[in-house]
């Protein structure tokens, strides 16, 4: 049969037609982002390169909502060609704290496996394959652990009780403090809390140990006049106090930091100095004695010089920028050079790869941490080749080899290499799930606020965004104050979860922001809420303006911590916004410095005690602008707050005064409590939950 000519041409048309919409099926279509998208992302730790440059070990967690389903485990990834990664453990619990062998054979690290009551030190042979073995057995667990130049010993942290000078007064103790009758705690010296943990008398201390099974470790700092001084500890963290020590080049001595003045801190600044005590123990050595403080210590591959991150305390300041410095080894003057002196931005972290006498660093800027380089003689400051948006999260060199983690808010984190031209991604834990999600990456803008600065800004857009409708706009505030918005994916409060709802996400680095300046840190100085809720206000007008589809008569703002605190200062002077949403926000400056784990730093950036003729406390506590309800200038907006029981950072007691101050004025209020929770959320379901309470709230009082 012949067929008509149009019949033909309308039969090809048809056809074509009908491979288009084959291939169009088989690209699935892009998804509005979800919680599962944000939760269940692979979670990719810092690598660390081996010594001789070849090899990466990292951890990757596995997330799940139960915790008792997720698993993290260490994988191995060769720097020399293209083979994918690998996994090397096989342990539910996960592993931390990495450190390779000098013959880049052997990795020891922390866990806690079946039996362990707390982390202690294991070792796995990379090269000859096995299963890790259990190197300590210590009652107060270890952590930190590092390698000797010459493999043959392992240097940790770990603690004491009082008054305990081993192992087997250590276990005594822990049994005689178990089994006693009463659970009063009894405090002598500030704080008494941190973050979310009531502290203990549990004294930080340095050990050594062979690097075999069964070996006995010595403490270093038993009987010493430094451990002593009732002032002496390290840095708190969520394991306890940190000592940052490393091995002196030649394997006799260890070389630290550590506060002398710790007793001190609801009247001073602490500061840590740099000490070194042989590697048999006995009384340290004091090697610096300024008003610095001294962290992440490496030596050159050559063991010539010491390198240091610092702050350089100025007194009666709220905010110090962190400068690259170095010592000549062995130190001959207790002065530091800074080596970047002239760069008036904080140093994030910084790696050595050997034989190019460079130092390999990274601060903020503008929404971007990317990657940047000095000589050792603190000259000769490069751009290094960078990915052109996102975040460096972490930083470390193994012979030649540089290694980190790179992430942007539409790239989830991965393992990347670095030098050699263009950064080169080695994984690709998250790359499937993140290419099914319709997210755009943030589009920046900066504007001269009324009070001279200029301010960065960057915006988000929701799914299936079209510049011709009109969106709510969502003006989100970061904690700190001394933080900054970065280009990168955050699961707590992540971008475009936020948006995903249909809003755009407004996300400003008001003053008292890092990453533009010592001078821009500190000028929240005197002015902790009013001038930078001033910024973020101007920063919303400024959004309207430039961006037409911007419904500028539906706005909301919120934040959690110090953005908490500003969440809270709009709400109780402004009625431009329809929606407040407060996580673990100060509502009282007068209370917070008394219930929360800092004071200090409370009261210079207040400029005097709360007793004291220094207005800032009245005059920016948000509880106290209550009269601005009856005037129509504040206190009438609704508000979502909420705050996890655990949180001695930025303690409930805030969030129960904000709650009994809107149910008085009869202002529109929810309140959510997390019993398990601290300063952040971070269990998945109470992630959900808390995600779907501020999606809901503002549709709400936005649609």
């Amino acid at each position: 049969m012949t067929i008509p000519r149009l019949s033909v041409l309308a039969f090809i048309i048809s056809a074509q037609l009908t491979c288009a919409a084959l291939a169009a099926d088989a690209v699935p279509a892009k998804h509005a982002i979800t919680h599962e998208d944000v939760w269940l992302m692979k979670r990719v730790g810092a690598p660390q390169p081996s010594p001789d440059g070849r090899w990466a070990v990292f951890s990757v967690t596995d997330p799940a909502y139960d915790s008792k389903e997720q698993w993290s485990d260490l994988w191995i990834k060769s720097l020399t060609d293209d083979m994918p990664a690998r996994r090397l453990t096989f342990s539910k619990g996960g592993e931390g704290s990495v450190n390779w062998s000098p013959d880049s054979k052997q990795l020891i690290f922390i866990a806690k496996r079946d039996g362990d009551d707390a982390g202690q030190i294991y070792r796995i042979d990379v090269a000859g394959g096995g299963e890790a073995q259990r190197l300590t057995t210590l009652t107060l667990g270890a952590r930190t652990p590092k390698f000797s130049p010459d493999g043959k010993q392992i240097l940790f942290v770990s603690d004491i009780f009082p008054g305990n000078g081993n192992e087997d007064d250590v276990k005594k103790t822990a049994k005689e403090r178990k089994d006693r009758k009463y659970s009063a705690r009894a405090y002598e010296s500030f704080p008494p809390r941190y973050f979310d943990k009531w502290l203990d008398d549990k004294q930080v201390r340095l050990f050594v140990m062979d690097a075999a099974t069964g070996a006995k470790p010595r403490d270093l700092l038993s009987g010493s006049k430094l451990a002593a001084l009732p002032g002496f500890g390290g840095g708190q963290g969520d394991e306890g106090q940190s000592l940052d020590a490393i091995w002196a080049p030649d394997g006799n001595s260890i070389v630290f930091s550590a506060s002398t003045n710790r007793d001190e801190q609801a009247r001073n600044a602490a500061y840590t100095q740099l000490f070194s005590v042989p590697v048999t123990g006995g009384d340290a050595t004091q090697l610096t004695a300024d008003k610095h403080s001294y962290n992440n210590l490496k030596f050159s591959a050559d063991g010539k010089t010491l390198f240091t991150l610092t702050e350089a305390e100025e007194a009666g300041k709220v905010y110090d920028v962190s400068r690259l410095a170095s010592f000549a080894w062995p130190i001959a003057s207790a002065t530091p050079k800074i080596l970047t002196a002239s760069l008036d931005r904080s140093i994030t972290r910084y790696a050595l790869p050997a034989g190019s006498n460079r130092v390999v660093f990274s601060f903020e800027y503008a929404g971007l941490e990317q990657l940047h380089s000095i000589n050792y003689a603190g000259g000769d400051l490069r751009d290094e080749a960078s990915l052109p948006t996102g975040s460096i999260n972490s930083l470390n060199a193994g012979g030649k080899a540089v290694v980190g983690v790179w992430e942007s808010a539409i790239n989830p984190p991965e393992v990347y290499a670095f030098g050699n031209g263009a950064p080169k991604r080695l994984t690709a834990f998250n790359t499937a799930r993140a290419s099914s999600i319709d997210w755009q990456a943030p589009e920046h803008f900066w504007f001269k606020a009324s009070d001279g600065h200029m301010i960065h800004n960057m915006l988000i857009k929701p799914a299936n965004f079209d510049p011709a409708k009109k969106y709510p706009l969502f003006a989100v505030i970061h904690g700190g104050a001394a933080n900054m918005w970065r280009d990168q994916f955050v699961l707590r409060w992540n971008y475009h979860l936020l948006a995903q709802p249909g809003y755009v996400v407004l996300l400003t680095d008001y003053k008292g922001s890092t990453g533009y300046g010592e001078e821009f840190a500190r000028a929240i100085q005197g002015d902790p809420l009013k001038g930078p809720a001033d910024e973020i206000n101007e920063a919303v007008d400024e959004a309207v303006k430039k961006y037409s589809y911007i419904d500028g008569s539906k706005l909301a703002a919120g934040g959690a911590s110090y953005g908490g605190h500003l969440a809270n200062w709009l709400q109780a002077t402004t009625t431009r916004y329809k929606a407040i949403i407060s996580h673990a926000g100060e509502m009282d400056l007068v209370m917070q410095w008394g219930s929360s784990d800092s004071i200090w730093g409370r009261e210079v950036n207040s400029g005097g005690p709360v007793w004291g003729d220094k207005a800032v406390w009245r005059e920016q506590s948000p509880v106290l602008q209550g009269g601005n309800h009856a005037k129509g200038t504040g206190f009438t907006t609704p508000i979502l707050i909420s705050v996890g029981e655990l949180d001695y950072r930025v303690p409930a007691n805030n969030a129960l005064m904000n709650f009994a101050t809107q149910q008085r004025l009869n202002v529109p209020s929810k309140l959510l409590v997390f019993p398990d929770e601290n300063h952040w959320i971070l269990k998945g379901e109470n992630s959900r939950y808390f995600y779907n309470e501020v999606h809901g709230w503002l549709a709400k009082y936005l649609k």
